[in-house]
């Protein structure tokens, strides 16, 4: 004769409740390690820097055509590149996701030179493609650096990503920030210097 518990494990709905339970449970723990680490707890980037201010900004143009205003905001002045800080680019022209990868990764690259083998740039090429999206005129992505972490993407409605690579983090600012950048001016203005 079976015992009771054992008629219950054969009745399909205690397994359907079982599993439900199972579900929920393993749903829950994975919120709570979000919760931890503290992806979701910011729902903006300004949740993140709430005291940072405006260094700098600037425009990039190429061949006479507007492409983003750039914004370097930060709770520290003098800038300091080991702190925490966001770059806010604000979008004047439509750009495709691939587009936005391959130039940032070919930047990188230059700047980098052969520190960076073909298989790192790979991996970055695919932390890149998932943070980015598509923009269009009037589009706001803004890029947080986390010391010690790595990255965290946000548009306007929600974080995009969170990258934990803080060598591809530094890469990335360095785009702008570095003493190589191709574009000196915008990085003075970022910096807070005169144009």
């Amino acid at each position: 004769m079976l015992s009771n518990s054992c008629l219950k494990r054969r009745d399909p709905a205690w397994r359907r409740g079982r599993s439900a339970l199972l579900l929920c449970a393993m749903l829950c723990s994975m919120l709570y390690g979000l919760l931890a680490s503290g992806v979701s707890s910011a729902a903006s980037w300004r949740d993140e820097l709430p005291r940072a201010e405006v260094l700098g900004d600037g425009e990039l143009s190429w061949l006479g055509f507007r492409i983003y205003h750039a914004t370097l905001w930060s709770e520290q002045r003098p800038f300091q590149s080991e702190r925490p800080f966001a770059l806010q680019l604000q979008y004047h022209r439509s750009i495709s996701r691939q587009r936005l990868v391959q130039t940032s990764l070919d930047e990188i690259e230059r700047l980098q030179g052969n520190s960076v083998d073909a298989a790192t740039l790979a991996q970055w090429n695919t932390k890149l493609l998932t943070a980015f999206t598509d923009v269009a005129p009037g589009d706001e992505l803004t890029g947080v650096y986390v010391p010690g972490h790595g990255m965290r993407f946000y548009n306007r409605q929600r974080l995009l990503a969170d990258i934990d690579d803080v060598r591809l983090a530094r890469a990335f600012f360095g785009i702008w920030l570095n003493e190589r950048t191709r574009d000196q001016g915008l990085r003075r203005k970022l910096l807070g210097g005169a144009p």
